[in-house]
């Protein structure tokens, strides 16, 4: 599933292809489930409106309209979009397809059909509203962190990608962020000292700005692979420390990684560097 990353990587492609400042001349619906609410009630609140500004918020990219709406896009685990031709036919993926004004058709593709729009009218908050904090927002400070884990019993990776503690986190950053931080998956939110939650809030701050540089994470070369705006694969996958590095060697300390199940999500660690105990087991 796309994280914040390779969100932020899709809204600076919509940018750099001048969908901010065009006008939607119409909406084909071919997946009625990809979008919010009733298809036609879709249409309408899109159709000769202009999309005035691009942002992300969490993993949601964020259009706003001219009419004060938001399209909010959710690309979940298969959700791409790409630019084409006036003339181009959808093709067996593509749930919706958006004609612009300029002749460009956006295309939603989505494999596995878990993707959503929405439009949210003016001043509707919907599901932005539960959102926690933006990792990457100068707001975030070690101190924002360390009081949203207060008195929070939950294991560290399970609270980290609930999207109400911290948004835009997925598994890759978490278990990325946790290796960083020396800290196991499983330790309870509640049990970090200060230095630790620090040492996570800059893990966590670390992770991501790579990330964005690189253009995301693309593992694989699947369809249902990370692919930007401009059909570009993430380069970040060569700067991952352990996400799907099981067996191999640690980069801090040579130990094997292992992989393991943690909230029903495959999660990698260093036995070495991150056991379930407060204090890592070396500190190199």
């Amino acid at each position: 599933m796309p994280e914040l990353p390779e969100v932020e990587t899709v809204v600076r492609d919509l940018r750099a292809h001048a969908l901010e400042g065009a006008a939607i001349h119409s909406a084909e619906i071919r997946w009625p489930r990809s979008v919010g609410g009733r298809p036609e009630a879709f249409r309408r609140a899109l159709v000769g409106r202009t999309i005035l500004r691009l942002s992300r918020r969490a993993k949601y990219i964020v259009a706003e309209l001219d009419s004060g709406a938001r399209l909010l896009i959710h690309l979940r685990m298969t959700g791409k979009l790409r630019f084409g031709a006036p003339d181009e036919r959808p093709g067996p993926h593509d749930q919706v397809v958006l004609a612009l004004h300029d002749g460009r058709r956006l295309f939603f593709n989505d494999t596995r059909k878990f993707g959503r729009l929405l439009v949210l009218p003016a001043g509707a908050a919907g599901p932005l509203q539960a959102l926690g904090p933006e990792p990457l927002d100068p707001a975030f400070t070690a101190t924002a962190l360390r009081q949203r884990l207060a008195g929070r019993r939950r294991a560290l990776k399970p609270l980290l990608l609930d999207q109400t503690t911290v948004a835009g986190l997925g598994n890759i950053y978490v278990d990325e962020a946790l290796w960083r931080a020396r800290l196991h998956p499983m330790r309870k939110a509640d049990t970090l000292s200060p230095e630790e939650t620090r040492r996570l809030h800059a893990s966590i701050r670390a992770v991501l700005k790579r990330a964005v540089e690189n253009g995301g994470t693309s593992l694989g070369d699947g369809q249902a692979n990370f692919y930007s705006v401009a059909g570009r694969r993430g380069r970040n996958a060569d700067g991952l420390r352990v996400f799907r590095r099981d067996g191999q060697p640690c980069p801090r300390c040579g130990t094997p990684l292992a992989r393991s199940v943690v909230g029903q999500r495959g999660t990698h660690t260093c036995p070495r560097c991150q056991p379930i105990g407060s204090q890592p087991a070396h500190s190199g």
